[in-house]
């Protein structure tokens, strides 16, 4: 399929007048790569969210990439919809499973259309996911569809630095309301995917729309990467509010280094400062992970424990003593316990909205599903990020689309020094 042809209204005579063809051009008037990067660098500082459909196809054509369409995942990632959204006359969205679209999505890879001439580009933040790019453009050597990936992440930079002030964005990726915990949760959230050449993180949150007590949040230090996850009493704006309150104060303690220990028992004062002596209180898992040997080290404030899964096979739970939840100030001791892992190593923290999910017949989705979930994935070669949706679509299948408790998995993946490979 083609975009919707635009005239790009910023065009003008780039040989000033003199008929010559600018710097970067070819006689025919052709730009190269390079020049189109430039210009687009260059006129995107002062151009809206809404303004970039149009701003990018009119500078692509004149590198020779015709019907140019930019697509963005909606927030459960089921659907690309085109950034002209709502324009009468544009393209329809696309749904992530069964569409070439959707399959250059899932897979991480640049996909031709065949006899159509056209591309279909993932568009990464990193490695975070946000969409896809069509480019028409026929018969492409190898070095057009190299200024195809560099076109593919020229425009994911220009979303991400338009995102977070744009409504029309936030808009366009939801496909109903949102309650007010939700919106809390999700501006408070860190970037769904990361990865280094050692590491790769992702995490879901759901019910999308509903979220309200759990949370997770991750940073990195040098060598080090901190994470945690949050599961607050209720599931209303009251628990929203706990879960942001200790996600504020774990970033407020890891960014002074403080240790894993000191820092629970922070959160815990500044829950009780906020709400009184056990009023609101929540469960968690803080750890950290040295990345160059892989020790995980974590505590446990009366949370699920961790799963290990090893070689893509093994799995076990990572025990060990907990301390009360957040905010009961019940003076038990916090305990700190360590992991040696192993290259290829996935951790995952969740929170008990995964496992006690229930089918219609009032069957639990059990914890041992949900680890053998995680490994069927990941065996079909999925990207930690794809291993995480489909995780979530089975786990939304099997509660017939509606979750009664919020449900979150924060998936840690150590690949060891000498074992960097694609994000998979």
């Amino acid at each position: 399929m083609n975009g919707p042809e635009r005239e790009d209204p910023e065009r003008e005579d780039p040989g000033g007048g003199t008929g010559a063809p600018p710097a970067g051009e070819s006689a025919e008037g052709t730009a190269s790569g390079g020049q189109l990067l430039r210009e687009l660098l260059a006129a995107s500082h002062l151009c809206p969210m809404e303004g970039l459909p149009d701003l990018v196809r009119g500078r692509a054509e004149r590198a020779g990439l015709r019907g140019v369409t930019i697509y963005v995942a909606d927030l459960q990632e089921e659907l690309l919809r085109p950034l002209e959204g709502g324009i009468e006359g544009g393209p329809p969205d696309l749904r992530v499973e069964g569409t070439l679209a959707g399959r250059a999505f899932q897979s991480l890879e640049m996909l031709s259309s065949g006899g159509e001439g056209g591309w279909w580009v993932p568009l990464l933040d990193g490695t975070e996911r946000l969409g896809v790019l069509w480019v028409d453009a026929g018969a492409a050597d190898e070095r057009t569809r190299q200024d195809i990936r560099h076109l593919a992440s020229m425009v994911a930079l220009m979303l991400i630095s338009k995102r977070a002030y744009s409504d029309f964005y936030n808009r366009l990726v939801r496909t109903r309301p949102m309650h007010i915990a939700a919106e809390m949760s999700w501006n408070l959230a860190p970037p769904l995917t990361f990865a280094t050449g050692d590491l790769v993180i992702g995490g879901v949150l759901e019910p999308a729309y509903e979220i309200a007590g759990d949370a997770f949040d991750y940073g990195l230090s040098g060598d080090v990467v901190r994470l945690a996850v949050f599961d607050a009493m209720g599931h209303d704006t009251s628990a929203g509010l706990t879960a942001n309150l200790a996600v504020a104060a774990f970033r407020h303690s890891r960014r002074l280094g403080t240790g894993l220990a000191e820092t629970s028992e922070t959160i815990e004062r500044v829950l009780i400062q906020e709400f009184g002596r056990a009023q609101r209180f929540a469960t968690a898992i803080l750890a950290t992970l040295h990345i160059p040997s892989g020790v995980l080290t974590w505590v446990n404030r009366g949370h699920p424990p961790p799963v290990l899964i090893r070689g893509g096979r093994w799995k076990t739970t990572l025990s060990c003593p907990p301390a009360h939840p957040l905010g009961l100030d019940l003076g038990l001791p916090v305990r700190s316990c360590r992991e040696q892992l192993e290259p290829g190593d996935r951790v995952l923290l969740y929170t008990d909205g995964i496992t006690e999910a229930r089918s219609a017949a009032g069957e639990e989705f059990g914890l041992d599903r949900f680890t053998d979930l995680v490994i069927r994935h990941h065996a079909a070669g999925m990207p930690v990020p794809e291993t995480l949706r489909r995780l979530v679509r089975d786990l939304l299948a099997y509660h017939d689309d509606r979750l009664q408790d919020d449900a979150t998995v924060l998936l840690v993946e150590w690949r060891g020094a000498g074992h960097r490979r694609l994000l998979r």
